[in-house]
């Protein structure tokens, strides 16, 4: 029994490190993100580029290891929405709900209510158990984010629609973990992945013709652009992505949730290494809270865990 328990707290330790290991790639690609806006590089553009070779990459991947799994036909139609999902609704309500609102730190505070969201989603369809210590961590946690994102900004002309666009984004975010969550039962995480990119690549096509294309020039296939994007394709989609799912497997929708939240946190302390932002005191408490937060939503009670 005493070597079970440890095998047990030995793959939990193993899961808490994979979900810090996507949300680090995630934090990391705001900067890549920013990197192809400043170059003034259509959303359309590197979106549909972005999902198409993370597709590409994991079908490949997927197929010199001979693990190709063909989509069950009753399976089909949650594919289709986990696409529509994300990355299509998500991705484009959230790029372009930064850019009406005019206020990173605002969009980053929307997008870290995600937990609050996928507690009644994991409790309503999956009957996810989640105590008061949980509920307590969630919510410390997201009080530390506010304390990390909170500064100062101007507002964007059509600022309600920008908040609008970044709750729907939200919604499409839970929607995302909840269809995962139920399909994690027959495929794989990286045929998941492989097939919700593949398939969102179509969703975002004839946007990608009309807009992406739109003010098509020679220097959309340099150096300085497709190096950003194959990091975003490579890194944080195909790699992240797929740990992701053995987090939300593993860990449940709500429980893998606040990691996702701590999204904005990660990203400020990366953008403090690099030397694009300063870190002050209120943002290092931020980070503490947050952190401490993580720890307690994660916790079970010794009764549950024996069982």
């Amino acid at each position: 029994m005493e070597h079970l328990n440890k095998d047990i707290k030995k793959s939990k330790f193993l899961i808490y490190l994979v979900s810090v290991f996507s949300i680090t790639l995630w934090g990391i690609s705001y900067i890549w993100t920013d990197m192809l806006i400043e170059l003034d590089i259509p959303v359309f553009y590197f979106v549909f580029v972005r999902i198409l070779l993370a597709g590409i990459i994991l079908f490949l991947l997927n197929a010199t290891r001979g693990r190709i799994t063909r989509i069950h036909r009753t399976d089909l139609p949650k594919f289709l929405l986990l696409a529509f999902f994300e990355p299509f609704i998500y991705f484009l309500c959230e790029s372009y709900g930064l850019k009406e609102t005019g206020s990173p730190t605002l969009s980053a505070m929307i997008i870290a209510t995600i937990p609050i969201f996928s507690i009644g989603a994991g409790m309503m369809f999956f009957k996810e158990k989640i105590n008061a210590v949980n509920i307590g961590g969630i919510f410390l946690s997201l009080a530390g984010i506010c304390l990390v994102v909170m500064s100062k900004g101007a507002l964007g002309k059509n600022f309600i629609f920008g908040i609008i666009l970044l709750l729907i984004a939200v919604v499409a975010e839970v929607g995302h973990a909840s269809v995962t969550k139920s399909l994690s039962k027959n495929y794989s995480s990286q045929i998941i992945v492989m097939y919700q990119f593949l398939i969102g690549s179509v969703y975002l096509f004839p946007l990608f013709l009309v807009k992406g294309l739109e003010n098509f020039d020679i220097s959309y296939l340099s150096a300085d652009v497709m190096y950003p994007i194959l990091c975003l394709a490579f890194l944080c989609s195909s790699l992240a992505f797929s740990l992701w799912v053995s987090t939300i497997k593993n860990l449940g929708v709500a429980k893998s949730s606040i990691f996702s939240a701590l999204i904005p946190v990660v990203a400020a302390i990366v953008a403090w290494l690099l030397g694009h932002e300063d870190l002050n005191l209120r943002q290092a408490c931020g980070i503490i809270l947050s952190t401490i937060g993580v720890i307690l939503s994660q916790y079970e009670s010794k009764a549950k865990a024996g069982h």
